[in-house]
């Protein structure tokens, strides 16, 4: 029975294998090394992740690889999409604040001069 897409992403575990598998499929012992966890344990992860269907395992000689599927994902984006316009508020938000910040920090490196009398 296929894992919950949300239940597999909601360890942080998980997350950030998905976020090592970004760049290409690697090995289980390679994904095992970026973590303070037992193989056993990423495998647990892995499997996880195989039964929501955001892994492919493939199989090479004695090794196993493991391949992001990025499909499922879809899902969480479209069950996220109406809750954009909160972020992009906020997003703006924290723009505002930090081109402020920057002009006041221009300012104080580059003080005007005063006329001399």
């Amino acid at each position: 029975m296929p894992q919950d897409v949300f239940g597999a992403l909601a360890n942080p575990v998980r997350r950030q294998l998905l976020d090592a598998l970004r760049d290409g499929p690697r090995a289980v012992n390679d994904l095992a090394g970026r973590f303070e966890l037992s193989r056993p344990a990423i495998s647990e992860h892995l499997q996880v992740l195989r039964q929501a269907r955001l892994v492919r395992e493939e199989p090479r000689g004695r090794q196993r690889f493991y391949h992001l599927e990025p499909m499922p994902l879809a899902e969480v984006g479209e069950w996220l999409h109406p809750f954009e316009h909160y972020w992009r508020a906020r997003m703006r938000s924290l723009g505002d604040v930090l081109d402020e910040q920057r002009n006041e920090a221009h300012r104080n490196d580059h003080p005007t001069k005063d006329p001399q009398p």
